[in-house]
């Protein structure tokens, strides 16, 4: 068909025909409307490209021009204003940019205009006030700035107005709406509009949808809210509303869906909500809400979601919370609610969605809960629920997502096995005991199991190689043992593997190291022993590693180095020989390595300066390491504590040591280092630097001080050996004189002796009367000298008796 200067269509409406589409998007696909005068009804929706030609205007009796979700492009043309009979104009979802020609308020048959989903800017021209047929308006999801210029006022007959997702600012002006408006929708959500809740919106009384959210609206709400008679939904949620909800509200008798979450508003709810008959939705979460939930809510039969998370309600649950047999959704959590779960919630038999965690609920589950057969997903963490739990539980097939942590639950956890269809489960922090049942892992979408912190007992069963979709997995805090079954090497899913503080056994396995998914490994406190695997050396996505506290042995494994993403490395508290690899040095992400407590030994390696993230700690203490400290660890200038204690390490602390100005704590103590300390040290506590008896500087000594000190230890020692010597010297001294006396005393005592046996009678009388008193005491002493040998003429044996008789006489004296 060749194309004339006219063609008389009425009607083009261009589905996704291929042959066609590969016209309309050739360069000449405008080219039909130059000829098309007569064309009424286009609708085109072929993923046409390019631009809208000024010729569009030789379609003078165009009516009906849609060309919605293409990827036009360039500006709308000011001669679409030409087209005077044009009632609907749809270019919604697009790619046009540029303003909104003025020209389009010659348009004076327009009933409906879309424009959403382009990339218009500029100002809504006023002009569009013009268009008095327009019942539907869209220019939503473009990047419009602004005042609001249109004007209910003059656009009488519209119906509705949507100028949501855009950066309008401003307020709504205060002539936009007359009374006895057909304005049926107003949604202006996602702009930057201010100032307090409009009050000429009031006047809007035929007003059924009104969403005013994600803006910067503040102060009360108007208690003449109630003025809006047949509004069904109220979205005032995310803008910084204040004051209390009034109680008006509650004669809004056709309210279906209330959002006044994310504001500040306070108060408790006012009793009179429960006159909304028609109410399915109420949602305010996130503001400052308080007071009790008042037992009139469940008059609201019709609802089917209640949201109150994240506000100060107190008191209990009603106890009528059962009358809502259409609720789907409960959300408390995050409150200061209290007392236990009301029976009645188990007759709520639609309930999918029940969270009722961080409050101050307790007592134990009600047997009710069995009738909850549609829940998907309860989280009750952070209560004080306590007691077992109700072995109908097990009855609860559609069950994914449960969450008891942070409670005092005890006994078997067998009733939350029931369900297949579970993918996270965390009891984390109760008293659970007994085995881990094996039929949890008849759920095969399990992604999360948390089960820490509890009092479980038993190994940890092969069959849960089965849960390939597993990426989570924290039995850490537990009473666990045996050693770990190989078919966990099927979880090749598994993210977080936390088996810490139990009681497993065996070497560690080497297919650990097929767990490339692995960010974080922990099974430290357990009873390992052998290697450390150098398998690990696969898991290049590992952040942190933690064996600390086995009895692990061997070598570290060069292959450590392959952990290029390591964060956390801890080793400490083992039996792990030999040195540091070298190859740590590749670990370049890690911000905390703890080596302490080993038998690590050689020297420091210098590669440790490399790894220049390390903040929270370096902790070598307590093993064999010698030679001196490296200068390179003077590069660690994010390392908050460095301990370095209990080695064998000497020579003096590098100045660059000094430099590490975010160093908290640090401990030298208890090593055989010298020298002079940097003087940033002066601020640690005396007990960093203890046990090396050469190092000086505050807060130890200075070192002139440190020398005098010792130069007066040295002359002490001095003074200490002489003072032996002497001592020494004298006391063979005394002996030698001593000894002598006593030869020169006996000498002359056998003298004595002998002269009074040759006649010296009187004389000895006398001389017995001074020595020895009255001849009473005389005659006792002669008694006994009677018996000494002094006859003898044997010096030694004469010596002998001398001193004998000395010992005598000093007892007679």
């Amino acid at each position: 068909m060749s194309l004339g200067t006219s063609l008389h269509l009425k009607y083009l409406i261009c589905p996704q025909i291929p042959s066609l589409a590969r016209y309309l998007q050739s360069s000449d696909s405008f080219k039909i409307y130059r000829y098309c005068s007569s064309l009424q009804i286009t609708s085109l929706n072929n993923s046409l490209s390019g631009l809208i030609p000024e010729e569009i205007h030789g379609c003078e009796e165009l009516e009906n021009f849609a060309a919605s979700n293409n990827q036009l492009q360039g500006d709308i043309p000011s001669s679409m204003g030409l087209l005077k009979s044009l009632k609907i104009l749809n270019l919604a979802n697009n790619s046009l940019s540029g303003s909104i020609p003025v020209a389009l308020s010659r348009l004076s048959n327009l009933t409906y205009l879309n424009l959403l989903g382009n990339e218009l800017s500029g100002e809504i021209p006023s002009e569009l006030n013009q268009l008095v047929q327009l019942e539907t308006l869209d220019l939503s999801e473009n990047n419009l700035s602004g005042a609001i210029s249109l004007l209910n006022s003059q656009l009488k007959n519209l119906e509705s107005l949507v100028l949501s997702n855009n950066a309008l600012t401003g307020s709504i002006p205060g002539n936009f709406c007359l009374r006895n408006s057909n304005l049926q929708q107003l949604l202006l959500a996602r702009n930057k509009l201010s100032g307090k809740f409009p009050l000429e919106l009031l006047n809007c009384s035929s007003l059924q949808q009104l969403d005013l959210s994600d803006n910067r609206f503040e102060g009360e709400l108007p208690s003449l809210l109630d003025k809006l008679q047949n509004l069904k939904d109220l979205a005032l949620n995310n803008n910084s509303f204040i004051g209390a909800l009034p109680r008006e509200i509650g004669n809004m008798s056709n309210l279906e869906n209330l959002f006044l979450f994310h504001n500040l508003i306070t108060g408790g709810i006012p009793m009179e909500i429960g006159k909304l008959q028609m109410l399915s939705v109420i949602s305010l979460y996130e503001n400052q809400m308080s007071g009790q939930i008042p037992i009139e809510l469940t008059n609201c039969t019709n609802l089917t979601a209640i949201d109150f998370f994240g506000n100060h309600f107190t008191g209990s649950i009603p106890a009528t919370i059962g009358r809502l047999k259409n609720l789907f959704r409960l959300h408390l959590r995050q409150n200061y609610l209290s007392g236990p779960i009301p029976p009645s919630l188990g007759y709520c038999k639609r309930l999918q969605f029940l969270a009722l965690a961080d409050n101050q609920l307790s007592g134990s589950l009600p047997p009710t809960f069995r009738f909850l057969s549609e829940l998907s997903l309860v989280t009750l963490y952070n209560n004080s629920f306590e007691g077992p739990l109700p072995t109908s539980l097990f009855l609860l097939k559609s069950l994914k997502i449960i969450n008891f942590s942070h409670n005092r639950f005890n006994g078997t956890i067998f009733p939350l096995s029931g369900s297949n269809a579970l993918t996270v489960l965390d009891l984390t922090n109760n008293s659970f005991s007994g085995p881990i049942p094996s039929t949890l892992a008849m759920s095969r979408n399990l992604s999360r199991i948390r089960l820490a912190q509890n009092h479980f007992i038993g190994n940890i069963s092969s069959i849960f190689g089965h849960l390939t979709e597993l990426k989570f997995l924290d039995l850490s805090f537990n009473d666990l043992s045996a050693g770990l079954p190989p078919e966990l090497s099927k979880c090749r899913k598994l993210e977080h593997l936390l088996l810490n503080n139990n009681q497993f056994t065996g070497t560690m396995p080497p297919w650990l190291g097929s767990l490339q998914e692995l960010g974080e490994l922990d099974l430290s406190s357990n009873q390992f022993y052998g290697t450390v695997p150098a398998e690990l050396g696969n898991c290049s996505r590992l952040l942190k590693l933690s064996f600390q506290s086995n009895n692990l042995s061997g070598e570290i494994p060069p292959e450590i180095g392959n952990l290029t993403s390591l964060n956390v490395l801890a080793l400490q508290r083992n039996n792990l020989l030999g040195s540091i690899p070298s190859t740590i040095q590749q670990c370049k992400k890690l911000y905390e390595l703890r080596f302490s407590e080993n038998f690590l030994t050689g020297s420091i390696p210098s590669e440790l300066g490399s790894l220049t993230e390390l903040q929270v700690i370096l902790d070598l203490s307590k093993n064999h390491f010698i030679g001196e400290i490296p200068s390179s660890l003077g590069n660690l200038v994010k390392l908050e504590r460095l301990n370095l204690s209990s080695n064998q390490l000497q020579g003096e602390i590098p100045s660059s040591l000094g430099e590490l100005t975010s160093l908290h704590m640090l401990n030298l103590s208890n090593n055989h280092l010298q020298g002079q300390l940097p003087s940033t040290f002066s601020g640690f506590p005396l007990s960093s630097f203890l046990g090396n008896d050469r190092l000086c500087g505050p807060p130890l000594l200075s070192c002139s001080e440190s020398v005098r000190q010792r130069k007066k230890e040295l002359s002490n020692s001095e003074v200490v050996g002489i003072i032996v010597v002497i001592v020494f010297i004298s006391t063979v001294i005394c002996f030698v004189m001593l000894y002598i006396m006593l030869r020169i005393w006996c000498k002359w005592r056998e003298v004595s002796i002998s002269s009074a046996d040759s006649g010296g009678t009187e004389k000895k009388r006398e001389e017995g009367k001074w020595v020895y008193g009255d001849e009473k005491r005389r005659g006792e002493y002669w008694k006994v000298n009677s018996l000494s040998p002094v006859s003898s003429q044997d010096k030694r044996t004469s010596g002998i008796a001398c001193i004998f008789q000395l010992k005598m006489d000093s007892e007679a004296m």
